[in-house]
């Protein structure tokens, strides 16, 4: 099965069909603008409609009545969402998704010969033909014609009218197709017909693409098709939407609901969890029972459990509460099927009692219900040709809202009138709550429904009222039985994919009803799903979920763990890898119960280390056949409750579990969360961004920044993974005691310590970690740092704080972690429950050890200019040949690299050694978890260009140590090797115009700080490294700065350059750098007046001198590079006569910038002039 192809077709069908239909509409005068009313010339039989077209629109017969029904639905669904435009799309949308709907199943049934008549419908039995067969002989069909729609078939035929007679056929057999499939094919008299496009000759049409693109073999269940193409369908079909839904990232609108929540389950899981649920029930019961070859993914257990029930097939009832588009229990039919054969029944008697009295499901999606229905009759079928000619109650049932019935018409009820009005009460809004609700006293629906069927059977009215009173009350009650009893029965096996919504994002109703209905259970709805199933499930029976992990492991889960300790039992597990269930963005497991406690082990499968979709049902397989895998595990659900927060550590060694009976972390420290700004753009900023004068990077506490007078301190974030010491880069603006930050809070929340915490920690030295991480990295965090929510830390006592940190950078604490919280969220309290053993034998070892790890993390960190403990770069080392100094550099990189892997292998074997951990858990470390770089020539030389422009700019001095300038007063005294760039403007040329352009300067600047006498070889090296093209080395360094400098530095500081680039185009008519904290007010200008309109001068210049050789050389090959040059001339000083036109505005108002505001800020800023921006600096 091709899902891309699927995917690609049912995204495109939707549109295609959306588009289409908004098109007819239109042509009927309705749009999503609104509803255009009849023409006075209208009469009864003939209306008129101007829709801005040459002539009226007509419209007559039943097309006069269908449009008004369209119009009704419109207004109706109006009422209900208080916007017309979101009705007109709603109404189209559901209007599409039907035809899409009958489509996919006309093409299931042709494809495997299930249509009644054996005629195709949508395509034709010879490949070669393109005409469907039902209009190529629509009188061999079953269809049954009148004369007047058998002489409109000649005609249509006789007048090649093919598409207008496709459409009446297609028409007439989805009506016929009611008898037999009667929830899908509803009678189509109503403005659905009115609204119908397809056509069979469209190239470009659905019916085209739908028989073209998808290979036949993909419906065909005797081949690799199967049922599950439709759930495919489904999910791609609604995947836009969805996506649009949930990027939104908002409070959902009761509609949103079934898109939002809608999920295709993989078709192994959901036999994995069939064959561990239905599959093991059975087995349990009938322990003769043989496991078939097929049932590939039943995990045989240690110890199986004896069910003392006796079972016989027909008393099982499996149920789905969120069956969507039916594939679990399509594939639960499978396992009963063979269950009723290992009993003697025959294929077409079992197929009939597994839909009477097996099976059983609820959706809120009428769609996904008629697909359902659709996907199980079909299914049937497989087994019994004459199944959809039965009349059988399929126990499928999309839940409805409840429609209010008036207290006086349900009197005729009598005593039966109260449940019937609880009934009404109950399901008031259904929709939202889907199976969620609950029912009391199954007895009273009976008696309901008995009377119901009175009414029914009786027929007999004494007039038009009573007849509308009985249909209005037979009508709306039935649906609601059916979906009550559902709702009231106890299931032997329920197994689910639930949906998955957190608190925020439900609706008003559904967040209060989960509120108060699943109080301890109620962060995500999956959650308040699982509690649901148990209730839904007989005390011996068996249930089974695809849900999100978290609650597996995280601490606001920490109470359905405990409902499921207490009350379930775990028989088996398989947790997919990070990002392996495609139809969703969370990780997630897939798991089975027993409905009760008991001490049974169980097994487990670890998928986490296998990255990618594909290899995940491969590995789930390889551990169901080699118990020795490595990944699989046997587990005791009742040990879990030995680790703090009783997660699922279902890996874990009973060494493991004894560790954790140790005095924990939280006992000897003080872990911390930080605070939460309330507007980082505001109050953060880079350090490198904001004037050098205004940091303080000393503070001790908060009364000593408050002494400072300083604005920015250093902020710990947290950053990207890292353990030792480093990313040091933010900034927050603490000024005053933090109080714009304080002020902020008290106007958002009414108080301040609910997004500052921890006040009196703040500047203090710490131990800290990336929050949000798939490995967290510790570090040790000098003093002077306030903390942010995402830059968590530990404070404690100094004599144990290094061997804190070495442990917490072992692979112990990292496994240990794993088992606290594996998700990307490491928590306070996770740090607080780990367990910590101070082995004072060994204590100065491990200080040692991480002293030295510390420096060596410190050391590489140094290395990059945006670090502010930056001294110099790398290769300015006193040597005079560039290539020596790169040598020498890279070498002292990779024996850091290997020192620091050496160390951290050592602590490993030190804490696995205290832990009793040593065959546990590997003590080697992979080079891709190493903190410190390993660099290349390239990156090298790169990094010393980048320090080079520095030094023109006057930020380094090779006269100094660290920055030189970084806003503030100038001091010339600190330059006398190399004089920087007098007016802050550097030129970037394609040909070497000027000699004080950046190739120039770069060229100056080498013979400083290498000597004159080995520039070229230091210049041809540096070409070499940078491998940009060029004939001369000055041409490949010219090149390099013309098009890679910018990007290389946009992404060195992280899209907050602080070398802006004037770039007028892709022409390379003009490039200039300047530094921002040299930025004035005339900045602008002088470029302008000084450099663009210079280089113009020269473009100007050189023009005339390629006409001159043009002109007068008698060399072709002269002539013809002079012709290139000119053109490409004439295209620069084009390209910068139009930059001048932008450039000039910005000069004129003479912008300046505040460094306090940031890169982001500053650099709109500067382009803007009268609230109009002009792109005069490069794209950042």
């Amino acid at each position: 099965m091709n899902k891309t192809v699927i995917k690609n077709f049912a995204i495109w069908a939707r549109q295609k069909l959306i588009s289409d239909i908004t098109y007819k509409a239109s042509m009927l005068g309705i749009t999503e603008d609104g509803i255009a009313d009849k023409l006075p010339q209208s009469t009864n039989d003939l209306h008129f409609y101007d829709i801005g077209t040459k002539d009226y629109v007509e419209i007559s017969g039943k097309e006069i009545a269908q449009r008004s029904a369209l119009v009704s639905a419109i207004k109706q669904k109006e009422k209900d969402v208080q916007n017309y435009t979101d009705a007109f799309q709603y109404v189209v949308e559901e209007v599409a998704y039907t035809w899409f709907n009958r489509l996919i199943a006309i093409r299931f049934m042709e494809v495997n010969d299930y249509l009644p008549s054996g005629v195709r419908v949508l395509s034709s039995e010879n490949k070669a033909k393109k005409e469907p067969d039902l209009v190529t002989t629509p009188f061999d069909t079953d269809l049954e014609f009148t004369p007047y729609e058998q002489d409109k078939i000649i005609q249509l035929k006789d007048d090649n009218k093919l598409d207008e007679l496709f459409r009446m056929l297609f028409i007439k057999q989805c009506n016929k197709l009611h008898d037999i499939l009667p929830e899908l094919f509803e009678k189509i008299d109503d403005y659905s017909e009115l609204l119908l496009t397809v056509s069979f000759t469209d190239n470009e049409g659905v019916v085209f693409h739908l028989v073209q693109d998808i290979a036949e073999d993909d419906f065909n269940i005797e081949k690799e098709g199967q049922v599950e193409i439709i759930g495919w369908m489904y999910q791609y079909y609604n995947s836009e939407p969805k996506d649009i839904l949930i990027n939104a990232k908002k409070q959902y609108h009761k509609d949103d609901i079934p898109f939002v929540t809608q999920l295709f389950t993989s078709d192994w899981i959901v036999k994995y969890l069939t064959e561990n649920t239905l599959g093991r029930y059975w087995k349990e019961a009938n322990p003769k029972f043989n496991i078939p070859d097929d049932w590939k993914f039943y995990i045989d257990e240690v110890e199986d459990e004896k069910n003392p029930h006796k079972l016989s097939p027909e008393s099982i009832k499996v149920f789905d509460p969120c069956m969507g588009s039916g594939h679990i229990l399509v594939y639960s039919f499978e396992i009963l099927m063979k269950i009723y054969d290992s009993c003697g029944y025959s294929q077409r008697d079992a197929a009939k009692l597994i839909l009477e009295k097996n099976i059983y499901g609820l959706d809120i999606d009428k769609r996904a219900y008629q697909l359902a229905y659709f996907s199980l009759l079909m299914q049937a079928r497989k087994y019994n040709r004459r199944i959809l000619n039965s009349a059988i109650n399929i126990n499928l049932a999309c839940i409805e809202d409840a429609v209010k019935i008036d207290s006086a018409v349900l009197d005729r009820l009598g005593r039966e009138k109260i449940t019937a009005q609880k009934l009404i009460d109950i399901f008031k809004n259904a929709k939202e709550y889907g199976s969620l609700l609950y029912l009391d006293g199954k007895t009273e629906i009976n008696e309901l429904s008995v009377k119901l069927n009175d009414l029914d059977d009786k027929n007999e009215y004494h007039n038009l009222i009573d007849y509308m009173d009985n249909s209005m009350i037979i009508s709306t009650l039935k649906p609601l039985l059916k979906q009550a009893e559902i709702l009231s029965n106890k299931y032997d096996v329920v197994i689910t994919n639930p949906p998955y919504m957190a608190t925020k994002y439900m609706t008003p109703k559904l967040k209060g009803y989960v509120s108060d209905r699943f109080k301890e259970y109620k962060s995500d709805l999956f959650a308040s799903f699982l509690i649901r199933c148990s209730d839904f499930c007989i005390s011996d029976g068996h249930i089974g979920m695809l849900t999100p992990y978290v609650w597996m492991f995280i601490q606001s889960y920490v109470e359905l763990r405990k409902y499921i300790y207490n009350n379930m039992t775990f028989s088996s597990l398989v947790q997919l890898e990070f990002n392996a269930f495609e139809s969703a963005c969370v990780p997630v497991a897939a798991f089975t119960f027993r409905n009760k406690k008991t001490t049974l082990p169980f097994e487990a499968i670890r998928l986490s280390e296998f990255k990618g979709i594909n290899v995940q049902e491969v590995k789930t397989l390889e551990a169901i056949k080699d118990r020795n895998c490595g990944f699989r595990f046997t587990a005791q659900q009742e040990e879990f409750s030995n680790i703090p927060g009783s997660p699922v550590a279902y890996w874990v060694s009973h060494n493991m579990f004894n560790a954790f009976k140790t005095k924990k972390l939280g006992d000897l420290a003080k872990p911390r969360q930080g605070m939460a700004t309330s507007d980082n753009k505001k109050f953060l900023r880079a350090w490198y961004e904001v004037e050098s004068e205004k940091i303080c990077y000393s503070a001790h506490n908060t009364d000593e920044a408050l002494a400072s007078h300083k604005k920015w301190f250093p902020y710990n974030k947290g950053g990207g993974y890292r353990k030792w010491y480093g990313n040091n880069e933010f900034l927050v603006n603490w000024e005053n005691d933090g109080a714009e930050i304080k002020a902020l809070a008290q106007k958002l929340y009414g108080c301040v310590t609910r997004t500052i915490k921890n006040l009196q920690f703040f500047f203090n030295d710490s131990i800290t970690w990336t929050f949000i991480a798939i490995t967290p990295g510790f570090r040790y965090c000098n003093y002077g740092f306030a903390f942010d929510v995402a830059g968590s830390s530990i404070f404690i006592d100094d004599n144990i704080k290094k061997y804190t940190l070495g442990f917490l950078c072992s692979c112990v604490a990292n496994s240990m972690l794993n088992i606290l919280n594996p998700t990307m969220n490491i928590q306070a309290n996770d740090i607080k429950s780990l367990p910590l053993i101070i082995d004072t034998e060994r204590k100065k070892e491990v200080e040692s050890i991480v002293e030295n790890n510390i420096l060596l993390c410190k050391e590489d960190w140094d290395l990059s200019e945006t670090s502010w403990d930056f001294v110099k770069n790398g290769l300015i080392d006193g040597e005079k040949i560039v290539e020596t100094s790169c040598k020498k550099f890279v070498r002292k990189c990779i024996n850091r690299f290997s020192e620091l892997k050496k160390n951290e292998e050592k602590l490993n074997q030190i804490f696995l050694d205290i832990y009793g951990l040593t065959k546990d858990i590997a003590y080697e470390v992979p080079d891709d978890t190493i903190s410190v770089s390993l660099v290349s020539e390239e990156d090298s030389i790169k990094s010393l260009i980048s320090y080079a422009v520095g030094c023109m700019f006057g930020r380094y001095s090779l006269d100094e140590d660290g920055l030189a300038y970084a806003g503030g007063e100038w001091d010339n005294s600190k330059y006398n090797t190399f004089i920087p760039d007098e007016d802050n403007c550097i030129p970037i040329t394609d040909e070497e115009y000027f000699e004080d352009d950046i190739v120039g300067l770069f060229c100056a600047w080498l013979k400083k700080g290498y000597g004159e006498d080995t520039l070229e070889e230091n210049l041809d090296f540096i070409a070499n490294a940078l491998g940009n093209k060029g004939k001369t080395s000055r041409e490949v360094i010219r090149n390099y700065f013309l098009t890679d400098f910018i990007k290389d530095h946009i992404k060195t500081y992280q899209k907050r350059p602080i070398y802006w680039l004037f770039d007028s185009g892709k022409q390379n008519g003009f490039k200039a750098l300047v530094y921002m904290h040299r930025w004035n007010a005339d900045t602008i200008g002088n470029v302008r007046v000084e450099y663009l309109h210079r280089i113009q001068r020269v473009y100007e210049k050189e023009i005339a001198r390629m006409q001159e050789i043009i002109d007068n050389s008698h060399d072709n090959k002269e002539i013809s590079n002079a012709t290139k040059r000119k053109e490409k001339l004439q295209k620069q000083i084009k390209e910068t006569k139009d930059y001048d036109a932008k450039i000039a505005h910005l000069a004129l108002s003479r912008i300046d910038i505040d460094l306090d505001d940031g890169v982001k800020v500053n650099y709109e800023k500067v382009q803007t002039a009268d609230g109009k921006k002009m792109q005069i600096l490069a794209k950042i």
